[in-house]
């Protein structure tokens, strides 16, 4: 059910989306542009030096994601796009359960995907956007072995900051089109706790490697 997913996914990681850099050295990024080019840059960086998460290791990576990525992220926004009109009438309890089980799925795929980062470089490509605009959209290729991939960035301007809420690989959307096509029947059709079950189940299954 979630194997294109979980291919787009890998595509984004492996690329280096979302990814780790010092919120020291980001406050000094002039816009969401520069942002996404220094994030994208240092978390290729990060992964040719450090040799444990290049091995997959699950608690330092979750570590980096905690420390480095989550702060550039408006997760509750990303999550309440994949979970579509259900999210609205879920209760705080459950939307924060939605958030745990949906970041540990994404930090399982980003565990997997690092290993494979090799000589990938980013190309940021024209960026337009009005000195004003609370929302922009930045493009870049990732460019190594093969065609380059296309990868944009959906950001907010928020009071921290500029903030990730969708990420899109080869034209999808992966909040909201990839993920909403997969969890939001669930939530429509079954309820909130069924969703945060299916992804309890898909958690544990990914920890026991099958």
């Amino acid at each position: 059910m979630f194997k294109r997913l979980k291919a787009l996914l890998t595509t984004v990681f492996t690329a280096g989306a979302l990814a780790a850099a010092s919120p020291s050295a980001l406050a000094q990024a002039a816009g969401p542009d520069a942002l996404i080019r220094q994030l994208s840059t240092e978390v290729i960086d990060t992964v040719k030096s450090d040799k444990d998460i290049q091995a997959g290791n699950i608690g330092k990576i979750i570590s980096l994601v905690d420390a480095k990525v989550m702060p550039y992220v408006n997760f509750p926004r990303m999550t309440a796009i994949a979970v579509g009109r259900p999210w609205r009438t879920a209760t705080d309890a459950q939307k924060q359960k939605l958030q745990d089980e949906f970041k540990q799925l994404l930090v399982r795929t980003y565990a997997g995907a690092l290993t494979q980062v090799k000589e990938h470089t980013v190309q940021m490509r024209p960026f337009r956007a009005g000195a004003d605009d609370a929302e922009v959209v930045v493009r870049t290729e990732i460019k190594g072995k093969g065609d380059p991939i296309q990868i944009d960035y959906r950001l907010e301007k928020s009071a921290t900051g500029w903030k990730i809420y969708d990420v899109n690989v080869l034209g999808v959307w992966l909040a909201d089109t990839s993920f909403k096509s997969q969890f939001s029947p669930i939530a429509s059709n079954q309820g909130i706790d069924a969703l945060i079950a299916n992804l309890v189940d898909l958690n544990r299954k990914a920890a026991a490697g099958k």
